[in-house]
């Protein structure tokens, strides 16, 4: 899976370092996609990672098959 990064997410990624781009693909992969409540395109994804047992939101595009564009991710705790 390739992740392709917004301008958006590019500088929020210095503030949150600690989301890493494995915590992000667990996300994607091992939760249900859910529309965007403003952008019909978007799609979010919310789940616990382990084993920090944290909760990650992820806010991404799907480009294609392989290619997901993230927009925004944050801890929700």
């Amino acid at each position: 899976m390739e992740l392709i990064y917004s301008k958006h997410w590019k500088i929020q990624k210095q503030f949150r370092p600690d989301i890493t781009d494995e915590a992000i693909v667990y996300a994607i992969t091992n939760s249900d996609e859910l529309r965007d409540k403003y952008w019909i395109d978007a799609l979010n994804v919310i789940t616990r990672v382990p084993p920090s047992g944290r909760i990650l939101k992820v806010v991404y595009k799907r480009i294609s098959k392989d290619k997901i564009k993230i927009i925004t991710a944050m801890w929700l705790d």
